[in-house]
């Protein structure tokens, strides 16, 4: 077995590769017994280490919550496990298609094959969730895989350098810790696919690194995903969906609702209420382990910018009255009213605790100022009115949706997630995530006549009466 480190180098990442690459090509695809083995044995590291994942999470964050990281990261992933053990034959299990009348007597099937080497590139917000969870799509498929943590999350990504390494050969799943050169190098190896989540700026180098080797890549990139209040549901329950969606984290969540569209003369009450659920939530900033902290000083600084630019374009803002929060490196749940539209927070992804509040007078108002935007990760649509949820949905495309609350979509096993556009390309969790990462091989079997052989060359009369029938039908 070779060692990795958090001084990983180029030649150990090379020859990782090489490893995993060689057994994928010699070996026959790992059986159903083997791959729940594999999963067993991920189960078993999440339970048995749960303690210390939350530690080494939160250390990395200069405090995190612990409850947020058991029930965002460590509770979905064992229920993804769980349902992916459950499933597993049956996904593996071979798919009967039809054969056309013209080609009888024969079958048909599909087989789901092992792709080989899997590459996944994880982020820093849920580096326990987003790394395990396309891990499990990846070897429940049958492929061997190569994972890169973010350099952020330095003490989480060594943990699970060592609990992969005692559970694992590294020709069969092996992580790699480094900072941004060995990314590039990761990102740059001929992997049969490459999944990456982070921001699309990110996004853009890896697909380019790829593209030199043709790889097939899946991107979640996430970006302004909105929140709909419509006119006939209540402020109040809708304040508190998207409060408890927007400052989990800390705001730093892929899916988290970017901004809220809120009807023109409700907006200041929706704003106010927002704010009470967070302070609701959250009595106190400083000294509150139940409230995370911003991942880096240079992330508290873009968010702050952003702030001041608003406030001298005119904007309201309110905030969360805790004045001792930046001497934790942690910044308060912040709503705006009258954000500028070219400005940072209507302009770019924000991944922190603010919300900025835009006022509509018609749906169509709304749902023109979603589709002037690149395409989101996530939409949320409050509303009990059929006639207005049809219409959001029809009009305003995005990854994937949640109505009448927020985020939970991501959490639902038997649902695909991914994103459209500039928010991503490509889905997985559960079966999707298994066919992802599967190469969906055709079978074709000839049955005792194959009627094609007999109708020439040299071509004849029956040639041209069969062509004239098939072309009639």
């Amino acid at each position: 077995m070779i060692p990795t480190s958090s001084g990983m180098s180029q030649d150990a990442l090379r020859t990782i590769f090489a490893l995993q690459q060689a057994a994928s090509r010699s070996q026959q695809a790992p059986a159903f017994e083997r791959r729940r083995e594999a999963i067993e044995k991920l189960c078993e590291l999440v339970r048995t280490n749960a303690t210390e994942i939350a530690s080494a999470i939160s250390t990395d964050f200069g405090g995190r919550s612990k409850s947020e990281t058991e029930l965002l990261e460590i509770v979905p992933t064992l229920s993804a496990l769980r349902h992916a053990r459950r499933h597993l034959r049956s996904w593996m299990r071979p798919e009967r298609r039809p054969v056309d009348f013209a080609f009888q007597p024969a079958r048909a099937w599909v087989q789901y094959e092992p792709l080989g080497v899997i590459g996944i590139v994880a982020p820093w917000n849920y580096p326990l969730l987003l790394t395990i969870s396309p891990l499990l799509d990846a070897i429940a498929a049958g492929n061997r895989a190569m994972l890169k943590p973010s350099e952020l999350t330095p003490r989480f990504s060594e943990l699970l350098r060592v609990m992969i390494a005692e559970r694992y050969d590294c020709s069969e799943i092996a992580v790699i810790t480094g900072g941004v050169q060995i990314a590039r190098s990761f990102a740059s190896m001929p992997f049969d696919h490459l999944l990456f989540t982070g921001s699309a700026a990110v996004g853009r180098q890896v697909m380019r690194a790829a593209a030199e080797n043709l790889t097939p890549v899946t991107l979640e990139l996430g970006g302004k995903s909105p929140a709909i209040v419509c006119p006939d549901y209540p402020v109040e329950k809708a304040a508190r969906s998207i409060a408890f969606g927007k400052f989990l984290n800390a705001g730093q969540t892929c899916i988290a609702p970017d901004y809220a569209l809120v009807p023109y003369e409700r907006c200041e009450a929706f704003a106010h209420r927002v704010l009470w659920e967070a302070t609701r939530a959250y009595p106190d900033i400083a000294g509150n382990p139940d409230y995370t902290s911003i991942i880096t000083e240079q992330h508290r600084i873009r968010l702050k910018a952003a702030l001041d630019e608003a406030r001298a374009a005119g904007a309201t803002v309110l905030s969360h009255p805790d004045a001792n929060a930046d001497s934790e490196g942690k910044l308060v749940p912040t709503v705006v009213l009258g954000a500028p539209v070219d400005g940072g927070l209507l302009r770019e992804e924000i991944f922190g605790p603010i919300l900025p509040v835009v006022p509509y007078r018609s749906l169509d108002e709304a749902l023109a100022f979603i589709n002037t935007r690149p395409r989101p990760l996530a939409l949320y649509c409050f509303t009990h009115d059929r006639q207005m949820r049809a219409l959001v949905l029809a009009r305003a495309t995005s990854g994937g949706v949640t109505l009448n609350g927020t985020l939970l979509h991501i959490a639902q096993d038997a649902l695909p997630f991914g994103g459209v556009g500039a928010s991503g390309m490509g889905a997985y969790h559960g079966r999707d995530g298994f066919r992802r990462m599967s190469h969906t091989r055709a079978v074709h079997q000839i049955g005792f006549l194959n009627l094609f052989e007999h109708l020439g060359p040299p071509w004849g009369k029956l040639s041209s009466t069969v062509a004239r029938f098939l072309s009639r039908r």
